[in-house]
C-alpha cells in the first residue's frame, strides 16, 4: 500500500491533449525482476496526484514466459483497462510484434536497440531506441543482477520522456533499498543511465506525459488482496486457514504479515525447545486441501473465533459439502474467494466473474448463502469487516466474490476508514448468566424477527450444550426424519436468508435523465460500465445499478420494472448473473439483455459501450 503525498506542483489539468490522459504498456519476461521496476513507475505517478491503475497480465508459468504490466493515468479518473496504448515499452523479443500491433497509430516504442534493433517496424508509429543492454553490460559487473538493472534503466528513460518527478522516483528506489546500500547505489545508477540517454537521444518529453495534480491526501495505491487482508484484521479475526491457491494467496500472506506486526506480543517467561516464546492472538493454518481448511473454520468458528480461509474457484468447488454443512448447522464461516478463469484449471492468472452460482448455491440440497461484491480494494476491505458481522449475525457462511482484477492489480481508490469505536457484531449467543434465566435451551428455536436461533458457545455452561449436526434435525436440535418437522426447520433457514437482504449492502443507483434502458452490473466490471456509460450519455442515457450483496434487495427488481429492458454486463460465458436475477426475483428472462466478457483481461470501456449498443440498437 502506497499512501499519496502532496505533488510538487499544481496542476495543469488537460493543459495540452494528452497530459494526464494516456495509457502504455510494459512487455518483459517472467521473472526478470520487470515487477520491481513497473512498481516504481506507478506509485511515482500516484504521488505525483495523477489517477492511475496497474494491471498485472501475468502468465500461469513460473518463469521465462511473456507478461505485460499496463498503466493508464487519466484526470478524471478513468482508469478501467486501455484498449489500445499511446506508447509501448517493448524488452520481449517472443512478443515484440504482437506488442507492437497494440500501439495505436501516431504512438510510440519504446525499445532496447542493442537487443531488438533487426526485428519489423510498423510504418505509423515512432520508435524510440535505447541501447539498454550495453548500457548496463558496460557499467556493471557480473556479480550485479545485470537482467533487473536493465530495467531500472528504462523506468529511467521513461521518467524523462513522460517527465515524471524524478526526485520522486529517487524517493521511493530509497525506501526500498533502504537496508541495502549496494543495491539502492546500483539502481539509482541504472536509473541515471536510462534517464541520461533518453534526453541524449530522444525528444523529451513526449507531447502526452505527467504533471502534477493537486495533492489527494485522502487517496492510496492498493490491491484488494491487501486490503482484504487489513479488513479480516480490522474485523477481529484470529483463525485463518487456507490451502494455496491462485489469485487467493497474497490474502493469507498479508494477514500473516500484518498480525505478526499487530497481534504479536511479548515472549512469555517459559521456554519452548529452548527459545522464548511469543505470544501470539492469532492461528494460521496451511491446510493439506480446501475440505481441511474450510473444516478448520468451521470448527473454530463454532468455537466462537472470528475465522476465515481465502480461495478461489476450484477450491470452492472442493468446499461444497461442508459448506452446506455450516449452512444447515447454522454456523458462522467466511470464504474470500477471488475469482479466475475456469472451468478445471482454467487460466489461473486471469480474471472472471464466474462463480456466482457455484457460491450462491453451494453444497447439494436446498442450500443459499450470503454474497457479498465488491468493486474495489476499498469495498474489499470494509466487505471483509462486514462478513464477520454477517456470519455471526446471522450464523452462516459468507462468501465474498473478487477476482484476479481487484485482488492482484494497484488501484487508486478511498483511503480506507479504521475507526477505533467499531465493535464486531457477535449476533445472537447466549452467556452463562442468559442460561440461567431459562428454563431449558433448544438450540433452533425462539427465533428472532430475522429467523435467526440463539446459540451457545461450547465450555460456557452445561445448561447450553446440543448435539450439532448435519443430519436431519427439528426445532428443538434433535435428530428427525419426519417431514413436518424437518421441513419447519428448512423454511425457517429460506426465511432467514431472504430476511439478510435488508441488512447487507444496497445497491448503487446512478439515474440519467430522458433514460429507457438500465444496466446491471457487479464487481471489477464496475470502472469500465462506468466509463462507457458517459461516453453514451449524449446519444442513449442510461441508468446503471451495481449489484452489492446477495440476495438482492427489492430495489434490483425496482429497478429493473422501471426500464423498458435492462442490459446485464458482467465477465463469464452463460450469464450468471443474469439467470440469478431471472431465477431470484421472477423476472422474465427475455426483458434482460446480456452482455458477455469473459476472455480472462480486465473489461475495457469500448467493449461495454459496443456490447450496450448490441443489445439497444444504438
Amino acid at each position: 500500500m502506497t499512501t499519496q503525498a502532496a505533488p510538487t506542483a499544481p496542476a495543469s489539468r488537460g493543459a495540452m491533449p494528452g497530459v494526464n490522459d494516456f495509457a502504455f504498456k510494459l512487455a518483459n519476461v517472467n521473472g526478470s525482476g520487470s515487477a520491481s521496476a513497473n512498481s516504481l513507475l506507478v506509485r511515482a505517478i500516484f504521488r505525483m496526484g495523477v489517477p492511475v491503475s496497474g494491471k498485472n497480465l501475468l502468465p500461469s508459468n513460473i518463469q521465462g514466459m511473456p507478461t505485460w504490466y499496463e498503466i493508464r493515468v487519466n484526470f478524471d479518473s478513468h482508469t478501467a483497462r486501455a484498449s489500445s496504448f499511446d506508447l509501448v515499452v517493448a524488452m520481449n523479443a517472443q512478443t515484440y510484434v504482437e506488442d507492437v500491433a497494440s500501439v495505436r497509430t501516431g504512438g510510440y516504442v519504446l525499445f532496447d536497440s542493442s537487443a531488438l534493433g533487426e526485428l519489423p517496424q510498423r510504418e505509423d508509429v515512432h520508435y524510440l531506441g535505447v541501447p539498454f543492454s550495453t548500457l548496463i553490460v558496460e557499467q556493471f559487473t557480473a556479480a550485479d543482477d545485470l537482467v533487473l538493472l536493465k530495467n531500472i534503466a528504462y523506468v529511467g528513460s521513461l521518467v524523462a520522456v513522460l517527465e515524471i518527478d524524478r526526485g520522486i522516483v529517487d524517493e521511493l528506489l530509497a525506501e526500498r533499498f533502504r537496508r541495502n546500500e549496494h543495491a539502492r547505489e546500483s539502481n539509482a545508477r541504472a536509473l541515471q543511465l536510462g534517464f541520461e540517454s533518453a534526453l541524449k537521444l530522444l525528444d523529451c518529453p513526449l507531447p502526452f506525459h505527467i504533471e502534477p495534480m493537486y495533492p489527494n491526501s485522502d487517496k492510496i495505491l492498493i490491491d484488494g488482496n491487501t486490503a482484504t487482508a487489513l479488513g479480516c484484521l480490522y474485523a477481529g479475526a484470529t483463525v485463518a486457514a487456507w490451502y494455496p491457491i491462485t489469485p487467493a494467496t497474497s490474502i493469507m500472506d498479508g494477514f500473516a504479515s500484518f498480525c505478526e506486526r499487530y497481534r504479536s506480543f511479548p515472549p512469555q517467561e517459559e521456554r519452548i525447545l529452548g527459545e522464548i516464546a511469543p505470544r501470539n492472538n492469532y492461528l494460521i493454518l496451511q491446510a493439506e486441501d480446501e475440505l481441511a481448511a474450510i473444516g478448520i473454520v468451521i470448527g473454530a468458528s463454532w468455537n466462537g473465533a472470528r475465522a476465515f480461509t481465502s480461495t478461489s474457484g476450484p477450491g470452492i468447488s472442493l468446499m461444497n459439502e461442508l459448506l452446506g454443512l455450516a449452512y444447515y448447522a447454522e454456523i458462522p464461516a467466511v470464504v474470500f474467494d477471488v475469482q479466475r478463469s475456469g472451468p478445471s484449471t482454467g487460466m489461473p492468472t486471469r480474471t472472471q466473474q464466474a462463480d456466482l452460482f457455484e457460491c450462491a448455491y453451494a453444497s447439494h440440497g436446498d442450500t443459499k448463502h450470503l454474497l457479498l461484491f465488491p468493486a474495489d480494494p476499498t469495498e474489499c476491505f470494509e466487505f471483509a469487516v462486514s462478513a464477520f458481522d454477517y456470519a455471526e449475525r446471522f450464523q452462516t457462511p459468507v462468501i465474498v466474490l473478487s477476482d484476479f482484477d481487484i485482488g492482484m492489480n494497484d488501484w487508486t481508490v478511498s483511503r480506507l476508514r479504521w475507526d477505533d469505536r467499531y465493535l464486531p457484531e457477535r449476533g445472537r449467543v447466549l452467556g452463562k448468566v442468559d442460561l440461567e434465566k431459562m428454563d431449558r435451551f433448544f438450540r433452533y428455536d425462539n427465533v428472532d424477527e430475522d429467523f435467526v436461533a440463539a446459540r451457545t458457545l461450547p465450555g460456557v455452561d452445561a445448561r447450553g450444550a446440543y448435539f450439532t449436526r448435519g443430519s436431519g434435525h427439528d426445532r428443538f436440535g434433535g435428530y428427525t426424519e419426519t417431514p413436518k418437522r424437518y421441513q419447519e426447520v428448512m423454511e425457517r433457514l429460506s426465511k432467514k436468508h431472504h430476511a439478510a437482504a435488508r441488512h447487507m449492502p444496497a445497491p448503487l443507483i446512478d439515474r440519467r435523465l430522458g433514460s429507457r434502458f438500465g444496466v446491471v452490473a457487479f464487481g471489477s466490471s464496475d470502472l469500465a460500465v462506468r466509463e462507457a456509460i458517459v461516453a453514451l450519455e449524449g446519444t442513449h442515457p442510461l441508468d446503471y445499478l451495481r449489484v452489492r450483496s446477495f440476495p438482492f434487495q427489492d430495489a434490483v427488481p425496482e429497478f429493473i420494472d422501471q426500464h423498458e429492458r435492462t442490459i446485464v454486463v458482467e465477465q463469464n460465458r452463460d450469464g450468471q448473473l443474469r439467470s440469478l436475477l431471472s431465477i431470484e426475483t421472477g423476472t422474465p428472462i427475455d426483458r434482460l439483455g446480456s452482455v458477455r466478457l469473459y476472455g480472462g483481461l480486465p473489461l475495457t470501456a469500448p467493449e461495454v459501450v459496443d456490447g450496450i449498443l448490441s443489445q439497444i440498437g444504438g
